[in-house]
């Protein structure tokens, strides 16, 4: 899941879906929030879009982590990915190794479109 996640390292946010993280949560960097709440008001603006990966937000890239050992993941569902617990290691490992996270992330696209979808 945390090399599938990498896929957010391209595209782009609609305020509405990161609102409460950058007003409420608490394992966020405070530029980054300022940053995001510049077009994010706490009300309306619910289609303003940002990009999910704040440095390199048109490349495939191993930045998306680095952005997490920041605090400058855009969702909470991220976030949660680089938060003291067992997913750390590979945020880590992911930001260091460009060649790791590319190899995983094949192998998990590749299971991922095997599944079938349940009746």
């Amino acid at each position: 899941m945390t090399a599938l996640s990498g896929a957010h390292t391209i595209g782009q946010a609609r305020c509405a879906t990161f609102r409460d993280r950058i007003y409420n949560d608490t394992n966020v960097d405070a530029k980054f929030a300022a940053l995001r709440k510049q077009t994010c008001p706490q009300t309306g603006g619910d289609a303003t879009l940002a990009p999910i990966d704040v440095s390199t937000p048109t490349w495939f890239d191993t930045t998306y982590f680095e952005n997490l050992a920041n605090k400058q993941g855009l969702f909470h569902s991220d976030q949660e990915l680089y938060n003291g617990g067992s997913q750390d290691v590979m945020v880590r490992v992911y930001m260091r190794n460009p060649d790791i996270f590319a190899a995983d992330f094949a192998k998990a696209m590749g299971k991922m479109g095997s599944l079938m979808p349940s009746a």
